[in-house]
């Protein structure tokens, strides 16, 4: 039995199809019961609480009848426990009574074999004389005052034979009273004579009407019959293509099991290498960001170091002219020294004695300022030695540090060997032969962009296609030819061509300032370096200088936006 069913039937041939135990005669007694039927009329129990499902304590069945203008709708509510039923007409309470009416009105007989036969009915059914099943069917099909025709003649034959019983007691009874009663019966006789007369015109009338009746359902059940051989006979056709089809794909279901079965391991490997490779490829995205943040600072840290260097060329420089102005002053002092030893010499040898003083205070003036100047460049050759010793060990972490960048690009390249083999053997290739094209040649476009902030590696990804990220960039249409035919290589690689006229430094179509009132705070092309081949490819394809980037107040905002 269901909890819930409901059924639409169609305006035709209606059938409900279903293996046993599947619930088709549940259908049937619902049918019966919402149309007021009696459980005896089912022939399965006696009360009608046992039509509900074990376990509940009660059931309704809702039926609605076609009826001009409006349909009707029957409800009936069974209550288990007192084995009672509440009716409802149109979902307002109604009698028993007013249901069998309306019922009635429609011409519906559930307790009529011939409009409703329950499985549990069919031997009562095979049972029926024929005048039984004539009754029957003039009240199942038949107008109403068919069935009530028929019972007058009934009733008119049985009068009759009263009147020919009568008639015989008569013609038997004592002669004394036969001559004055025969004018009697003779008159009675001729007025009975006449009405069975009438009877029996009327009796033909209705036979020639029955007869016509049944000639006309004859031509009927023909016409249908013919109507429905034919797709039965197309319905026969496609039952055994179904059938063939069905073995088909019954093979076909036991050939994919076995092949299933076949390919489990197979599949199982698939899977972890497919998770295997997911948990690559999110540990590919968080290397690849960190590569764009390092090399971003790497080519911070280079530009820092090549002005360092620049700085210790300028101050070895600086050093190599001090030395000389030292080796300048140290000959000077030298020379000096030699002089005051001549002096003094000679002022040794000098008998008379002169007034030398002012010359010497100026020789020691002289002395002491070159004294002091080599102080000062003692002090500046101790300063830019020690400034010399911090910008080479600056320099020894920056080398170190692109050793380590190196390290890191050399696991973006196995990561892409590993991901894009075809791209990969085109790279090495093209480093290879990098002689052979008359332009510049950009490596794949997600080597060549640098972020200057990680945060914003999103924008970038989300804008661009994975299949132009991987993409190789060219200045010439003729050298881009060439490197696809590569000697012939069968290699499926990306590549594509810049623009004949740059557009990497196309202005944006407003400046940013105007769009800060929305949230927006850069262009896209703002956020990263590129070669010039790739900027101009990344701004005609992509406007990556038209393109603004907005914060969480842009998406707020995203209706005036």
């Amino acid at each position: 039995t269901y909890d819930v069913c409901e059924v639409h039937p169609g305006p035709n041939l209606n059938m409900i199809v279903g293996a046993n135990g599947t619930g088709k005669s549940s259908i049937v007694c619902a049918i019966c019961l919402g149309l007021a039927g009696k459980p005896s009329f089912i022939g399965r129990a006696d009360k009608v609480g046992l039509f509900v499902k074990q376990g509940c304590l009660k059931g309704l069945v809702e039926i609605e009848l076609s009826k001009t203008p409006d349909n009707i709708i029957i409800t009936r509510e069974i209550q288990v426990l007192n084995n009672t039923s509440a009716w409802f007409i149109n979902r307002k309470p109604a009698t028993l009574k007013t249901v069998e009416e309306q019922i009635a009105a429609l011409n519906i007989q559930v307790d009529n074999l011939c409009q409703f036969l329950p499985q549990d009915k069919v031997g009562e059914f095979a049972k029926l004389s024929k005048i039984e099943l004539l009754e029957a069917t003039e009240k199942s099909i038949g107008p109403p005052e068919m069935y009530q025709f028929h019972c007058e003649l009934k009733n008119f034959r049985e009068k009759e034979r009263e009147l020919e019983v009568n008639m015989h007691s008569i013609e038997i009874e004592s002669s004394d009273y036969r001559e004055i009663s025969i004018i009697k019966c003779n008159n009675l006789c001729r007025d009975k004579a006449n009405s069975l007369e009438k009877m029996r015109q009327r009796i033909e009338r209705y036979k020639q009407d029955v007869e016509r009746y049944h000639e006309r359902k004859r031509h009927l059940d023909l016409i249908e019959m013919l109507e429905r051989k034919r797709p039965w006979v197309e319905y026969e056709n496609v039952r055994q293509q179904h059938e063939e089809v069905k073995q088909s794909r019954d093979q076909a279901k036991e050939e994919l099991k076995s092949l299933k079965e076949l390919q489990s391991p197979v599949t199982k490997k698939i899977q972890e290498t497919e998770e295997y490779f997911k948990s690559l490829d999110m540990k590919i995205r968080d290397k690849a960001a960190e590569i764009r943040d390092t090399s971003q600072k790497c080519k911070q840290k280079q530009e820092a170091l090549e002005m360092k260097d620049k700085q210790i060329e300028e101050i070895h420089q600086a050093l190599r002219m001090k030395k000389d102005e030292e080796m300048d002053r140290q000959r000077k002092i030298h020379n000096t020294h030699k002089l005051i030893e001549d002096w003094k010499n000679e002022l040794n040898t000098i008998e008379v004695s002169e007034n030398l003083q002012p010359q010497t205070d100026a020789v020691n003036n002289e002395l002491k300022k070159l004294q002091e100047e080599r102080a000062n460049i003692d002090s500046d050759i101790s300063d830019i030695t020690a400034e010399k010793m911090n910008q080479e060990r600056e320099k020894k972490r920056i080398i170190d540090r692109l050793g380590q960048l190196n390290n890191i690009m050399n696991m973006k390249e196995e990561n892409l060997k590993g991901r894009f083999r075809d791209t990969h053997s085109a790279l090495m290739w093209l480093r290879k032969n990098k002689d052979k094209f008359k332009k510049k040649v950009c490596e794949p476009m997600m080597l060549e962009i640098n972020m200057k902030d990680n945060r914003h590696a999103k924008y970038v990804e989300n804008h661009i296609s994975a299949n132009d990220m991987r993409a190789f960039v060219f200045e010439s249409q003729e050298d881009m030819e060439m490197f696809l035919m590569r000697d012939h290589q069968k290699l499926r690689v990306n590549a594509v061509c810049a623009p004949a006229e740059s557009c990497a430094e196309s202005l944006p179509s407003r400046p940013i300032e105007e769009l800060h009132r929305y949230g927006f705070f850069s262009y896209l092309r703002e956020l990263f370096d590129a070669p010039r081949p790739v900027m101009s490819y990344l701004c005609s394809q992509y406007r990556v200088h038209d393109v603004p980037v907005g914060t969480e107040k842009t998406r707020n905002m995203i209706e005036r936006v």
